[in-house]
């Protein structure tokens, strides 16, 4: 079990769901760029798995802060 509280995970799972958004934006743009459709869905996929794990990192920090 993960012994921080809900505050360092939450700001650890922005970090990271913003990151996984940029890296799903470069490989959607590539994808675009190459005509390569596959790179380019994985893409968007990244970018929507970032965006809940940024809102999830939202949610955490919320919490602790009841």
């Amino acid at each position: 079990m993960d012994e921080r509280n809900l505050t360092d995970r939450g700001l650890d799972n922005n970090l990271t769901g913003k990151l996984k958004d940029l890296g799903g934006k470069v490989k959607d743009a590539v994808g675009g760029l190459t005509g390569d459709t596959s790179l380019q869905a994985e893409g968007k996929g990244d970018q929507l798995e970032g965006k809940l794990q940024d809102k999830l990192g939202d949610v955490q920090r919320g919490i602790d802060k009841l």
